[in-house]
């Protein structure tokens, strides 16, 4: 972003969820089926389709334990607890990418409840968080996981884009602060969609950043309605340490966010390379053994707490950032553009295939040559929405084999025109300009340049073996005659070398993009 960087960090996570930041890190053994875990820890085993290997739905959680018989014995409790809490963590802080199933691995840790309240769930919250936004970030991904309910309120205490109107006066009495966004919002939301945010993201100005929501006067937050064990950890707000869940161990860089603690940002060191694990194909494997390091930089978590340098000119690391980073969420080139260029390219290809000459070549170039021609316009179909058509003055063995499939597509392709109808008819004189236009589309109020009048219908040939009929449509519904130019009086007669037919109101060219809404035949 233009500002500088920003990011959720352990203090955020403490003062928004109320999950603990310190404490035992959330790992174990990993599984690839649920019948052996789910039997041990909640005495039953779903049905095969409620699972997907090492993975339960939360319907069947939900099903088989969301009423705890008032006589049960205190082993069932305990059972539907387990089966609760898996469901609460199931379905927000380490949601999945599908929203409706949940890792049984996590079953273990609540084997005990005294020791399961050790766990530093908040961290591996937001190392799960990382992941997913890690991940998200790929063109490969259309999803994302993780606890977007904390991603959603730190962006509102942050940021002024999409920050809702509450109905109700916010008041910091209750913990945690989620809840202050908590109830109906107000406010415009119509015509924002994705690139409206992209916009207004690029465009923040510092005035737009809350860099220190949870201090100052403006909204003054009580201490008080904080629980003593979360102040007492709020400190690791700021360790630069190794966050784990299981296999998704993520850095915690508190240093590039120093703005975020009341601090003057200074230029941060490189980020230290790790390698990411994942949890493999076996199950019953322990990541402890496979996560030493990792394990070892969040035990020395107290020891690297990132301190303030007083009396800093920001400027330095302004300009460090800005060289080193993409400032713009959006497209810096316009997504209209690259789709212009693209197909302008695709012309340019189709258009060099159309004209190059065969003459000479053996069958092996010549179905090469018929087939970068085919695949061109067959890219241009796909991104415009339209035909090519070439008419080849030499008839080779490609044009024998489209004639057939010219005729089939032919016959039957004009309507019959009414003669009453004046927006429909053509005088008998046009009668052959039409045979040529039943066999191109032609859209808007667009000029044709036309070849003789005397024309053969066995000469237009699409430059491809295998191509479907259906796709070409008589396209030819408004057509004023001052728009057409014919051909040469002295020999009328003579067929042109190559006839290509392209629309360009949606094409345009790499040498000229902006002639558009017109056809060109090429010769």
């Amino acid at each position: 972003m233009t500002v500088g960087e920003m990011t959720v960090t352990l203090e955020d996570v403490a003062y928004m969820l109320g999950l603990r930041i310190d404490g035992e890190p959330v790992i174990g053994v990993t599984y690839t089926a649920c019948d052996s875990v789910c039997v041990k820890y909640l005495g039953k085993s779903p049905d095969s389709k409620y699972t997907s290997g090492g993975m339960v739905k939360l319907s069947w959680l939900k099903e088989s334990f969301s009423e705890c018989p008032e006589d049960a014995s205190i082993e069932d409790v305990e059972r539907h607890t387990r089966a609760y809490l898996l469901y609460l963590v199931g379905s927000t802080i380490f949601s999945t990418t599908t929203g409706n199933k949940v890792p049984v691995m996590y079953l273990p840790l609540f084997e005990n409840f005294d020791e399961a309240g050790k766990y530093a769930w908040g961290a591996a919250a937001l190392s799960f968080l990382y992941r997913a936004l890690g991940n998200a970030s790929l063109r490969s991904q259309s999803t994302i996981s993780g606890c977007l309910t904390l991603l959603q309120c730190w962006s509102y205490y942050h940021l002024t884009v999409g920050r809702p109107n509450l109905q109700h006066n916010p008041t910091h009495d209750c913990f945690p602060f989620v809840l202050k966004w908590k109830g109906k919002h107000i406010g415009p939301t119509s015509n924002r969609d994705v690139i409206f945010y992209r916009k207004a993201l690029d465009s923040l100005k510092p005035s737009d950043v809350t860099w220190c929501p949870y201090v100052g006067t403006v909204n003054p937050i009580s201490q008080t309605v904080i629980p003593e064990s979360i102040l007492n950890q709020l400190i690791l707000g700021r360790s630069k340490t190794m966050l784990i869940c299981f296999d998704k161990a993520e850095r915690h860089l508190p240093d590039r966010c120093l703005r975020q603690f009341g601090m003057h940002q200074t230029i941060p060191e490189e980020v230290q390379r790790w390698e990411r694990k994942t949890r493999g194909v076996d199950g019953g494997v322990d990541l402890s053994g496979k996560m030493e390091s990792e394990l070892n930089e969040w035990a020395n978590r107290r020891f690297h707490i990132v301190e303030a340098e007083e009396d800093l000119d920001e400027g330095e690391y302004m300009n460090w950032y800005l060289r080193i980073t993409r400032r713009l969420v959006g497209r810096p080139i316009p997504i209209s553009s690259e789709f212009q260029r693209m197909t302008a390219t695709l012309r340019d290809i189709a258009h060099a295939a159309d004209i190059v000459s065969t003459q000479g070549m053996d069958d092996q170039q010549i179905q090469f040559v018929t087939k970068i021609r085919y695949l061109a316009h067959e890219g241009l179909r796909d991104h415009v929405g339209s035909s090519t058509v070439a008419v080849d003055n030499s008839v080779n063995e490609v044009e024998k084999r489209s004639r057939g499939k010219e005729r089939v597509r032919r016959r039957g392709a004009t309507k019959r025109r009414r003669k009453d109808d004046p927006d429909e008819y053509y005088p008998p004189s046009m009668h052959a300009q039409s045979r040529l236009y039943s066999s191109v589309i032609i859209t808007d109020e667009a000029q044709l340049y036309h070849v003789p009048s005397e024309v053969d219908h066995e000469h237009l040939c699409i430059p491809s073996n295998e191509v479907n009929g259906s796709e070409y449509q008589p396209g030819i519904e408004e057509v004023d005659e001052d728009q057409i130019s014919h051909g040469s009086e002295e020999n009328p007669c003579e067929p042109l070398a190559t006839v290509g037919v392209i629309e360009q109101s949606s094409l345009g060219s790499s040498e000229g993009v902006a002639h558009q809404n017109d056809f060109t035949v090429t010769a």
